[in-house]
């Protein structure tokens, strides 16, 4: 080998050393200045394009993010059409931003194949008691304990739960349907669970866990729920509870349990303190019974509960009685309570909240029990709305009606859809 062959030879052999040392320096930089770039802050706000430009930033930033959606001839489906925070905006912490989605182009045809129909009428569904038996021992028809259908057994309340959901009804919360807040997902129906009474087996609490949460027993009202929440997390499920004074009727866990239901997506409203007959009653009388139960509501869960009474025996039958202004507004212990809504003891689905015959102080209820499809049973009333239920457009900001229906639309800010 001649002497210039091996010198080209050394220098090969200490050059492959500086080559790798120069490719991992130049592969630790390339990596680190991309892990720079994900984890840089972003100083001025892009231009989004769609929903998931907004993570990243709306996270750095804590920013306080609300999305509409809204049809558009120009803007495919799930782009950006608006955003309220422009582009090259110097960003901050805690900005509002309000982007509004395409939805895309309005369909009119699917709309009226599918039968959307948001004047369409809400079952909302009186409950009382949950009885620990089953259906083929009470002797009463169906899943009824008693007679009139007041309560019922866990297996019949696991299988109206499955009826409702099997049908396209969709859990929704009292006080969001009188806002005319109704946020449903498309095709689906709303529907409204509510419980009188304050009976025990609503919620039965059975003792604390290690971590001094209550545990809740599995065949009462809430541990059927709850059980049917894990097993469809898409139902929406929520329920309204309207209590008397003695609360759930367990006085070692009464606050426990009103906490966990306002925490965990329910509600508490008045049922006055000792099931008053109102038209039977003192006006006197009306404003302490029922501004007892807002007075112990408020001492234990301020602000949280929700200002509606499910009147006891649907009593008074009119708002005409002389009663009747005393359930809307009541002054206890020098405290005036404003109420928003009152329930009937009822029979039939209620109008929409967007209907302008809808009166949120006087709401109808079906009662949940079986009586062979007769007198605005389970299966009666279910029958009924085949025709005529509340069809949701999916989007909690538009209101989707037949053309032929408009005469019936109250005055709303809501944005209009016809077909």
């Amino acid at each position: 080998m001649t002497k210039t062959r091996k010198r080209k030879i050394k220098k090969i052999v200490y050059l492959i050393p500086c080559l790798i040392l120069i490719g991992a320096l130049a592969f630790y930089i390339a990596f680190n200045s991309d892990k720079n770039v994900k984890n840089k802050k972003i100083d001025y706000m892009p231009l989004l394009t769609n929903i998931n430009d907004i993570d990243t930033i709306k996270d750095k930033y804590k920013m306080n993010v609300n999305i509409t959606y809204e049809y558009s001839d120009e803007i495919e489906k799930d782009k950006v059409i608006s955003q309220s925070i422009k582009e090259k905006t110097k960003l901050k912490d805690n900005m509002n931003l309000d982007i509004v989605i395409s939805l895309g182009k309005l369909d009119k045809e699917k709309l009226a194949s599918d039968n959307i129909n948001e004047l369409g009428k809400v079952p909302i569904m009186m409950y009382h008691g949950i009885r620990e038996k089953t259906s083929n021992s009470t002797g009463t028809v169906g899943g009824n304990v008693d007679k009139d259908g007041y309560n019922r057994t866990p297996e019949a309340f696991r299988e109206d739960l499955e009826f409702y959901y099997d049908n396209g009804y969709y859990m929704i919360r009292l006080i969001d349907f009188i806002h005319g807040d109704i946020d449903v997902p498309y095709g689906k129906s709303p529907i409204i669970l509510t419980f009188d009474d304050g009976n025990e087996d609503n919620i039965r609490v059975t003792g604390l866990d290690d971590d001094g949460n209550i545990v809740i027993d599995k065949n009462s009202a809430v541990g059927i729920m709850e059980e049917f929440r894990n097993k469809h997390s898409d139902a929406g499920v929520t329920a309204t509870f309207f209590v008397n004074g003695g609360i759930f009727n367990q006085n070692d866990y009464n606050e426990k349990i009103l906490k966990f239901l306002v925490d965990n997506g329910y509600d508490v409203g008045n049922h006055t303190q000792y099931h008053l007959d109102i038209k039977k009653s003192s006006s006197e009388e009306v404003q302490k019974e029922i501004g007892y139960v807002y007075d112990k509501l408020e001492e234990i869960i301020p602000g949280k509960y929700i200002k509606i009474i499910a009147l006891p025996f649907g009593s008074p039958y009119v708002k005409t009685h002389d009663n009747f202004k005393y359930v809307l507004s009541s002054t206890y212990n020098g405290k005036t309570y404003e109420t928003e809504a009152a329930l009937r003891v009822g029979w039939e689905p209620e109008y929409s909240s967007y209907d302008k015959d809808f009166d949120k102080t006087f709401l109808k209820r079906c009662r949940a029990y079986d009586n062979n499809g007769k007198e605005f049973d389970i299966q009666m009333v279910f029958n009924i709305l085949k025709n005529t239920r509340y069809i949701s457009d999916g989007n909690k900001n538009v209101i989707t009606i037949k053309e032929s229906d408009s005469g019936r639309l109250a005055e709303t800010s809501k944005k209009i859809i016809t077909y």
